[in-house]
């Protein structure tokens, strides 16, 4: 892939060489059980403690608030269902926003067809909630509020310290998927008004199929998985040690390049926006203005079809998206666009970039050029 312009980091990132260092003793010497009790069992769970303490510390996490998931997916769905489960003598009502990740809404969906009610919350054109809105929304019989930290196609930050402090007045659970803003944003549990957060490693260089829920203390979840008594109980299976590993050694590398990372692709946004304006093409910017995740530019060129402009990227070795992976292999509309209410020829023109540290400031000029190019060409051709 190396001719490759890729700017799909939000859907998943390049593993850093750093972490496939980490991992390597974890596939190939130390490989016993973290359950076992003999000096191979026990070599691995120090390896696997030792991970959860590094990464606790990155988030400012009591170690044993961590539970360790297959990825974000597993971790909404732990939260959302095992949270819902736990509760459900004390009421069966679940407030989300329209705009979360699948892994959410398909999990709020699931609970729907087992007898929980639950409210789907608008968002404004800039795609954010308003907790107005919340407000009216909560019920006596609310037991679970799960709404994201930073929208993953269009990279709105939501108000979630506001979110959360009306919640704790009211002792509602709050859930927040972080997993597109953890790594770019300062994700400190212990600042934040939340209860639950998910966060996965494959989006910031770490390995894919591991991730992991905050969990606070005393507040109950039921198990989704059930078999051994791994993660204290409440997630069975043996533990991905190696991939854990590596998740520990990506948030080490993040803690240390954090900064410069931000300010990389905050040039990087930049530089392409300049490139379409001095081009003259017409753009719409998606996403609120201000309160925006710095790696993602979501943008619909008006007067070409998100389809078509993609595939024409594509064969100029150019990787970006249509906004959720999970879903962009699909021809479906994206449902964070049509919930922010745009309008057809924005919603049906958008191009989601997502910056990542394979990138340069330089590739995001020519790129974008290429884009205008094409942006230029297929209006026309209409």
């Amino acid at each position: 892939m190396s001719d490759m312009m890729y700017f799909d980091h939000a859907a998943t990132t390049p593993v850093h060489p750093r972490v496939i260092e980490a991992m390597t003793p974890y596939l190939t010497q130390v490989f016993g059980n973290p359950s076992s009790v003999h000096g191979a069992g026990r070599q691995a769970r120090q390896a696997l403690e030792r991970a959860r303490d590094q990464i606790a510390a990155f988030m400012d996490a009591d170690p044993q608030s961590l539970i360790f998931t297959s990825g974000g997916t597993e971790a909404d769905n732990m939260a959302i269902i095992g949270g819902a489960m736990a509760q459900a003598e004390r009421g069966r009502h679940i407030i989300t926003s329209q705009i979360e990740h699948h892994a959410v809404l398909h999990a709020c969906e699931y609970l729907e067809r087992n007898g929980f009610e639950v409210t789907y919350l608008p968002v404004d054109e800039t795609g954010m909630v308003q907790l107005s809105d919340l407000k009216q929304a909560v019920r006596e019989d609310t037991v679970l509020v799960s709404i994201m930290y930073g929208n993953n196609e269009v990279g709105t930050i939501q108000p979630i310290e506001e979110i959360g402090a009306f919640l704790r007045e009211r002792g509602i659970i709050f859930h927040t998927d972080a997993v597109q803003a953890f790594g770019v944003l300062p994700v400190q549990v212990r600042q934040l008004p939340v209860d639950m957060l998910s966060v996965s490693a494959h989006k910031i260089n770490g390995p894919k199929g591991v991730g992991a829920l905050y969990l606070a203390k005393k507040i109950p979840i039921s198990p989704i998985a059930h078999g051994g008594s791994q993660e204290r109980k409440r997630r069975a299976g043996t533990e991905n040690l190696a991939g854990i590993v590596g998740f520990a050694e990506a948030t080490k590398v993040v803690a240390e390049e954090a900064e410069e990372r931000i300010s990389k692709y905050k040039q990087m946004r930049a530089a392409m926006l300049g490139v379409w304006q001095e081009e003259g093409i017409r753009y719409h910017v998606n996403g609120h203005p201000e309160q925006v995740l710095p790696h993602i530019l979501n943008v619909s060129f008006l007067g070409v079809h998100t389809e078509t402009m993609l595939m024409n990227l594509d064969l100029v070795q150019i990787a970006a998206a249509s906004g959720s992976a999970c879903t962009s292999g699909s021809l479906e509309l994206s449902h964070v666009l049509q919930a922010m209410h745009l309008g057809d020829e924005i919603e049906n023109s958008a191009i989601r970039f997502s910056f990542g540290i394979t990138n340069t400031v330089e590739e995001a000029r020519l790129a974008a050029h290429s884009v205008a190019k094409i942006a230029r060409r297929l209006a026309r051709d209409r």
